[in-house]
């Protein structure tokens, strides 16, 4: 049996009747669909047939419209937060505490004496001190090449068009317009303080930090500058030179647990030099919190040494402190607090924990894995974060564009920190990337936060700590315990004291949910197809059964076009050749079905010829015997 014969019975088994052509088939369903409106259509007068056709083809367009809301407004993927509060013991945070000062001075003061000579030298021109007042006749000669690198300018800004551009330390006017800073004249005026940057030393292309206070401009100038010079020292030289676990903890307490120095965890921070984290977890199982209150928390005594600071680098004098999880690494610059000498901080922690939803809601990320970006931090062995990544993809740029690495962030394998003798032109490359909007946004879209994360709100209260009526002997005790001395070696100015506890157990959770799930969206599609046009599944598998019906009534359509194509070709080749056999069982077979499928009587009901009628002639029918068959003929 050919393939036509096949599909044109499956059609009928399947089918019972709606008929071989595509409006029978249309008609059909009309008819027989539980979807309200297509049996009005063929079943009602003209004049209501249109009317019932228009209302139908609205509905179902409502219904489309409805349904792609409802497909976009799932697809969008919202979701929504909700809070719960619980209560369990909790871990302890880490806690890490820096000196606001990176270094002794007592210490680098070898490496930062030629700046310091220079910032002082610029500060006499600035404030203008009156002639024959200035050391510079009986002090050594200034290292005006190391000044030339990054220099303090003077701006005269009274022509806008054209601003004076003064060099504190020239005695000759340069070339665009420069002048010099000393002299009478700079009495009448008044101007602004800049540091200049260019791509390298004696390049015009050059641009003009400017700041509306000149302590604002010799800090940053500072900084540029001892970072040029301590980027060339080695780590160990670095950690050497800053303040050091004994000497600067003084005393400890976790609840009714002693505790000293060595129960923190050393690590180098290059804001803040030598840092000591307590609880970090990395070596030891992370403590867990016995009680709220800060009777169970922990409590320092610190001693900061602000009498050893570096006088033009760090302004701001304290301790450097930040709450964090356990194996994350701490950016006091963005998340730390500063305790200020002299005083007792009690800080109490509530803890938020953050539960985001991952893909396809949000782009956070579990640990990081799925971030293009290099984490340079991993060689602290931390978790990621988004910090951590964010400096990771500036420091990556840094190296890329500017050939080498800043001082503040962590090295890529093979790469040098930047300074003013390798690197001339680093201050300006490391300026113009800071200030690129391009920049960041390419590293705001390549970080991802992560999906789960722990926050520590703080309440902090402050007194003033010790007393005056008990400073003496508490110093007293302090100073004997850390350098076996009878004698006071320990100041108001140099004391801090740090309580940090949880206020209560309590915790809360903000979590995210999805807004729109799989049954939301079908109770909503259906809904809609339900208040419409009175559908349901079953409606949508009769539709899907009439594209079922419809593809076959194609496919035969095809195959008989292709079919009557092959046979028209084969009787232009032989025009006289006799039907074959196949095609005799077909026009039959045809016939047959054809009659069934219009109701016509069965075949053994067969109706008496008409009078006048001649008999049918049976021998144009007659089967002829395969031998008489030509060559070209089609036997079944």
């Amino acid at each position: 049996m050919n393939l036509k014969k096949y599909l044109v019975r499956a059609l009928h088994r399947l089918q019972k009747g709606p008929g071989y052509t595509y409006k029978e088939l249309l008609v059909w369903y009309c008819d027989n669909t539980n979807t309200h409106g297509p049996k009005r259509i063929i079943k009602e007068g003209p004049k209501k047939k249109l009317i019932w056709f228009f209302l139908t083809l609205l509905f179902a367009s409502l219904v489309f419209w409805q349904w792609g809301i409802l497909i976009n407004t799932y697809l969008s993927y919202n979701v929504t937060s909700s809070l719960s509060i619980g209560f369990k013991t909790m871990k302890f945070p880490a806690v890490t505490v820096c000196n606001a000062n990176p270094f002794k001075y007592s210490e680098v003061k070898h490496l930062l004496k030629e700046l310091d000579r220079l910032i002082e030298a610029a500060l006499e021109r600035i404030l203008q001190p009156t002639p024959g007042n200035s050391s510079d006749n009986v002090s050594p000669p200034l290292d005006l090449e190391l000044w030339n690198q990054i220099p303090l300018v003077l701006i005269d800004e009274h022509d806008k068009d054209n601003p004076v551009i003064l060099d504190i330390f020239e005695t000759n006017q340069t070339a665009g317009g420069n002048e010099t800073a000393s002299g009478n004249e700079t009495k009448e005026k008044k101007y602004k303080l800049a540091v200049k940057l260019c791509s390298h030393q004696g390049s015009e292309n050059c641009t003009y930090r400017n700041f509306t206070s000149a302590a604002q401009a010799v800090t940053e100038w500072y900084i540029l500058q001892s970072t040029s010079i301590l980027s060339k020292v080695p780590l160990h030289e670095r950690i050497r030179m800053g303040y050091q676990a004994e000497d600067m903890i003084l005393a400890c307490l976790y609840g009714a647990e002693p505790c000293n120095y060595k129960n923190f965890t050393q690590i180098y921070h290059p804001d803040h030099g030598n840092c000591y984290i307590f609880n970090w977890g990395m070596d030891e199982e992370a403590l867990n919190s016995s009680n709220p209150g800060a009777e169970f928390g922990l409590k320092l005594i610190l001693d900061i040494s602000q009498q050893d600071y570096i006088p033009y680098l760090s302004s701001a004098a304290g301790a450097r402190l930040m709450l964090h999880q356990q194996k994350s690494f701490p950016f006091l610059k963005d998340q730390g607090i500063y305790a200020m000498a002299g005083t007792e901080t009690s800080i109490g922690v509530l803890v938020d924990e953050l539960e985001r939803m991952g893909y396809p809601y949000s782009d956070c990320t579990m640990n990081g894995s799925d971030v293009p970006v290099k984490n340079l931090y991993s060689q602290y062995n931390t978790s990621y974060s988004i910090q951590a990544c964010l400096r990771s993809c500036f420091q990556n740029h840094m190296v890329e564009i500017c050939g080498c690495g800043h001082y503040m962030f962590p090295l890529p394998e093979g790469v040098n920190y930047c300074n003013n003798e390798d690197n001339p032109g680093w201050a300006y490359c490391y300026s113009s990337l800071r200030s690129s909007i391009k920049q960041r946004q390419i590293c705001i879209d390549s970080c991802k936060e992560t999906c789960n994360d722990t926050q520590y709100k703080m309440t902090i209260s402050m007194a003033d700590w010790p007393s005056e009526a008990s400073e003496d002997w508490i110093f007293h005790i302090l100073s004997y315990e850390r350098d076996m001395s009878t004698n006071v070696t320990l100041d108001r100015n140099g004391i801090i004291k740090l309580n940090i506890y949880f206020q209560e157990y309590n915790y809360r959770t903000i979590s995210e949910s999805a807004a729109t799930t799989i049954v939301w969206l079908l109770s909503s599609l259906g809904g809609q197809f339900g208040f419409w046009m009175g559908g349901s599944v079953l409606c949508l598998i009769e539709f899907g059964e009439i594209i079922i019906d419809s593809l076959w009534i194609t496919i035969i359509n095809v195959i008989s076009w292709c079919k009557g194509l092959k046979q028209r070709r084969a009787r232009a080749r032989s025009p006289d050749a006799p039907p074959t056999v196949s095609e005799l069982v077909e026009a039959h077979t045809n016939l047959g079905f054809q009659h069934e499928a219009a109701g016509a009587l069965p075949r053994d009901e067969v109706l008496p010829p008409e009078p006048g009628t001649p008999p049918p002639n049976y021998d144009s029918l007659r089967v002829q015997p395969l031998d008489a068959l030509g060559p070209d003929s089609d036997a079944d």
